[in-house]
């Protein structure tokens, strides 16, 4: 082999080393990636039963019923579109009506949204932009300057 030819085959296989450490990392995260959804993507694009996205948006008023076995039934709205979900477990102090959420789950077959965490938010700079944006153009969630909104 000639010295050109050597550094090339060095090269290719750098390359190839590079190339494969680069895929097991891309299929490790894989199953980490969580989609975040607010719940208007959902009813346009459709998300497949068992796929884990977060789910966004403010908790419909009068949707919160609560079981006697820690079970909670809500709804997740952006005012366009509502979500079913439902909850097991403690649920955040922040956690009401009108209130800013982001739930981490999976759409059961029923079309309803198992959450196995829910995180409230207490105004529309910890919530994830997408939502605020959607609340903010449907004259929902107006931010006043000094830490305040209305609805």
């Amino acid at each position: 082999m000639t010295r050109k030819q050597r550094r090339l085959t060095l090269i290719a296989g750098a390359g190839l080393v590079l190339s494969f450490a680069v895929g097991l990392v891309a299929y490790a995260m894989n199953d980490q990636i969580v989609f975040f959804y607010a719940p208007s993507e959902v009813a346009q694009k459709g998300v497949a039963p068992g796929s884990r996205i977060r789910l966004g948006g403010l908790v419909e008023e009068g949707s919160v019923k609560r079981e006697k076995d820690g079970e909670v039934f809500f709804s997740i709205t952006d005012t366009a579109e509502a979500v079913p979900v439902h909850y097991k477990g403690i649920l955040p102090d922040l956690f009401r009506e009108g209130q800013g959420v982001v739930a981490e789950g999976h759409f059961d077959t029923s079309g309803a949204f198992a959450a196995d965490s829910v995180l409230a938010k207490h105004d529309e700079n910890y919530m994830p932009p997408q939502v605020a944006d959607a609340l903010k153009k449907q004259g929902m969630w107006q931010h006043m300057g000094d830490g305040t909104q209305t609805q």
